[in-house]
């Protein structure tokens, strides 16, 4: 039978358009039918994709048992049935040949990949003896608990084991993620959160250094709203990216503003001045809802304190904002009086303004903003984020020797005189594991966290590693960690387990996805959930006691009671049963609408305002300072509270003094090292195809990596094309970046979107390990970053590095 070509092009393209109804339709008849399809041997599952923090909602086509496609869940109102390049991989996280297909004991040297297979009887009861053995001479605060994508319960499960078992070494990975934002969050609003933007109704967004629309968080919530913003409604928004490189946002916004690493406060605050001089702020939303705009007089002491007010007026004139900035006086002005008129607007700031050296102080200045424009819990505006009605979990059970251990320092000096607001600092493990901390660190666990990959100048966390007697990996996959683990306890991937996920802070209204198994697990690995609950059971006694359940599911049902008595939201059922029945059919519960106007749930400092001047942070510096003098009286030593004082902040490395100490201002950016040895500045940053790490090892996300550059399956630094020429560099030269603790070979590309002074690279490459399409592709630029500190908040400085470029 012969075809012509134009009979052939016909059927294919009928053929082509019934594949695509029927699709559609198959998806729309897997949610009217709780989940299954038409064929016997075919279903649609419903879950939660983990490629990055955004909780999206997936469905999962699997046939005879093998996932095949993954779609966006339409009744997931984070993506509302779309997603992004990260989400549409899962497969082959699912699928990679290289993942670890059991428990693995180390037989030889570290990081030399001898292993030896044992069940799952042994590998816990190792685990349980070491932790029970420790406990038993009382040092149970030796033991430390890495942690770093805690979807769900997982963080509180974790928090809990550390708290029953006796140890305060809880250290999420946070200080080298977006701390800075939620440290400006609680000194400004009460609330050490991200917050959520009403993205939908706003008018005008002034965006410093977040990927707005490729790698900020919920990724495809923000890309909905972009295209809401600028054609899903009668009023255009408009969108004024401040970043140092023309990242895609940039490209995407309407207009771009070049401005000097680590300047974005005193951008911030010229801003202000320029608001607060011409009268263009909410004048009743500053009077009512704020505390520190005025100068005014403490009660207690009759001092008289600065206000913001007086400080912006003062010493944030746009001349001298531009001098800092980099940013033209005429563009300052502009830009303050359109985001004072066009409201509501708002003014956000991620990782690019909050991870640097003064990021805590950017931030605080950025948010003021939104203060001073009366965009705090108003319709296109900042929003905070509201959790499910969980059942509160029960009381931890302690014996003595938790008690003992919960009370001893914490091995990496967050909440000290050292890091006064931090909670923990991920990055400064290293020195406190060689020898800077009050005691080794005997025990560690790592659970969805690679330090050996992520942290500033990761070469110190090998020499660390070397030290720690017993450490175990929770990861699914061999990372850099792993490699140097003794025991490995493989997790599921996401598409195998049981696991809830409530949103990354968003929509505002309670919002929390269920991940389920869609297929049986492939290999012999268990939920690390269920693993801590086991491990617990095992050590006995108190610790045994604080975990009742008999596994995570039967964890996840007692949590989600509350939401069900709650009786609110997409799922009202007669029972609890029929309730978690009807939610893995969803695979989501939410309760919209966001409820404005409760102002207990959006300012909770100490005066229920928005605190332009900060008492937490004047509070906590002051109690930092009569612990300092209670120090030196016990040694003998006369110190006065100020002595204490002034001493804290000169460790701080802040150069502001009185009351400017706790009022949002600029701090100088700090880059150590020689600015004539190493001229150019590093900016690291993140790409679309970042799942946070996770995405080396994903080919389909390989084959996108660079699509402003043209590269894939390697890494590259963008170069200025002035800059380049005077180097005696060309587009596509392999070339050496340097700074003062190492050095990387790598190509260079030639782009027109980097500031002449400063040079980009992203993240995501460069692994040692993680399988065969990770190991040994591209660099990883955190090998030569310096370790420099926002000491305020123990949060890692990622743009403090200074570099030199020089042909290989």
């Amino acid at each position: 039978m012969s075809i012509s070509r134009r009979t052939f092009l016909k059927i294919s393209s009928a053929t082509s358009a019934g594949l695509l109804v029927t699709g559609r339709s198959e998806l729309k008849g897997a949610q009217e039918q709780g989940g299954r399809s038409d064929a016997a041997d075919e279903r649609w599952v419903p879950s939660v994709c983990l490629q990055c923090p955004g909780g999206c909602g997936i469905l999962v086509r699997v046939v005879e048992g093998r996932a095949v496609k993954i779609e966006g869940n339409p009744k997931h109102p984070i993506n509302e049935g779309v997603l992004c390049p990260k989400g549409q991989i899962g497969l082959q996280i699912l699928y990679d040949p290289d993942r670890i297909k059991g428990p693995l004991l180390r037989v030889g040297a570290r990081g030399a990949g001898q292993w030896k297979q044992i069940g799952w009887d042994e590998a816990v009861q190792r685990v349980v003896s070491r932790l029970k053995a420790l406990r038993a001479r009382g040092e149970a605060h030796t033991f430390v608990f890495m942690n770093g994508r805690n979807r769900g319960q997982m963080g509180d499960l974790i928090g809990r084991f550390c708290s029953a078992y006796g140890t305060p070494n809880n250290v999420g990975h946070s200080s080298i993620c977006a701390d800075g934002s939620a440290l400006a969050h609680y000194l400004t609003q009460g609330i050490k959160s991200y917050l959520g933007y009403d993205w939908d109704r706003t008018n005008y967004l002034l965006c410093f250094g977040a990927g707005f629309v490729e790698a900020w968080r919920p990724t495809t919530r923000l890309l909905r709203a972009y295209g809401h913003m600028r054609r899903g409604r009668p009023i255009r928004a408009k969108i004024v990216q401040v970043d140092t490189r023309f990242s895609v946002s940039a490209a995407k916004a309407d207009e771009w503003i070049a401005i000097r690493p680590g300047t974005d406060g005193a951008l911030a605050l010229g801003i202000a001045h320029v608001i607060v001089k011409e009268q263009l702020y909410d004048e009743a939303f500053v009077a009512r809802h704020t505390f520190g705009f005025e100068d005014w007089t403490d009660a207690k002491t009759g001092e008289s304190r600065l206000g913001f007010k007086s400080l912006v007026l003062r010493e944030y004139a746009p001349e001298k904002v531009s001098k800092i900035t980099g940013v033209p006086v005429e563009t300052i002005v502009r830009i303050a009086r359109e985001f004072a008129a066009t409201r509501p607007a708002i003014a956000a700031g991620e990782r690019g303004a909050s991870m640097q050296s003064n990021g805590i102080y950017n931030r605080m200045a950025i948010h003021s903003l939104n203060a001073l424009v009366g965009s705090i819990d108003t319709p296109g505006g900042v929003i905070v984020q509201r959790g499910p009605s969980f059942t509160a979990w029960p009381d931890v059970v302690q014996d003595d020797l938790a008690k003992v251990g919960i009370k001893m320092h914490r091995v990496d000096s967050a909440g000290t005189a050292r890091f006064p607001l931090a909670g923990k600092v991920y990055q400064g493990l290293p020195e406190a594991i060689l020898g800077e901390g009050p005691y080794p660190v005997k025990a560690l666990f790592a659970y969805y966290t690679n330090p050996l990959f992520s942290t500033p100048d990761v070469g110190r966390f090998y020499k660390a590693i070397e030290k720690v007697p017993f450490v175990v990996s929770f990861t699914p996959f061999m990372d850099e960690t792993s490699e140097h683990a003794d025991l490995i306890l493989p997790d599921h991937t996401y598409l195998e387990r049981w696991h809830d996920d409530v949103i990354y802070p968003s929509l505002g209204y309670p919002v929390v996805g269920l991940r389920q198994p869609v297929v049986k697990p492939l290999y012999d690995t268990r939920n690390s959930g269920d693993l801590l609950i086991q491990i617990a059971k095992g050590i006995g006694g108190s610790v045994a006691r604080s975990f009742p359940w008999t596994d995570f599911v039967d964890l996840l049902k007692f949590r989600f009671r509350g939401v069900w008595e709650g009786r609110r939201g997409t799922i009202v059922a007669p029972s609890f049963a029929a309730f978690w029945k009807k939610l893995t059919e969803d695979g989501v519960w939410a309760a919209p609408p966001y409820r404005f106007g409760e102002w207990g749930e959006v300012l909770k400092t100490q005066t229920k305002k928005f605190e332009f001047y900060s008492n937490a942070l004047e509070h906590k510096l002051h109690d930092l300072a009569k612990k300092e003098v209670e120090k030196a009286g016990e040694k003998g030593s006369e110190v006065t509270e100020a002595q204490a004082l002034e001493r804290i902040l000169v460790g701080l490395k802040l150069t502001a003094r009185g009351p400017k100490v706790y009022l949002p201002h600029y701090e100088p950016f700090r880059a150590p090292g020689d600015p004539r040895q190493f001229p150019l500045l590093l900016n690291t940053y993140k790409l679309m195809t970042h799942a946070e790490g996770r995405g080396a090892n994903v080919p389909w996300l390989q084959e996108v990596l660079g699509v402003h550059t043209g590269m894939k399956w390697e890494s590259w630094v963008e170069i200025n094309p002035k800059t380049a020429a005077e180097l005696g560099i060309a587009d596509g030269d392999p070339v050496w970046v340097e700074s003062q603790v190492g050095k990387l070979r790598t190509r260079a590309r030639l782009y027109p979107g980097a500031q002449p002074d400063v040079v980009n690279m992203p993240f995501e490459l460069g692994h040692q390990a993680y399988g065969r399409w990770a190991k040994g592709r591209g660099v990883n630029p955190n090998w030569i970053l310096v370790n420099e500190y926002d000491y305020l908040g123990g949060t890692a400085g990622f743009f403090s590095t200074r570099v030199k470029i020089f042909k290989a």
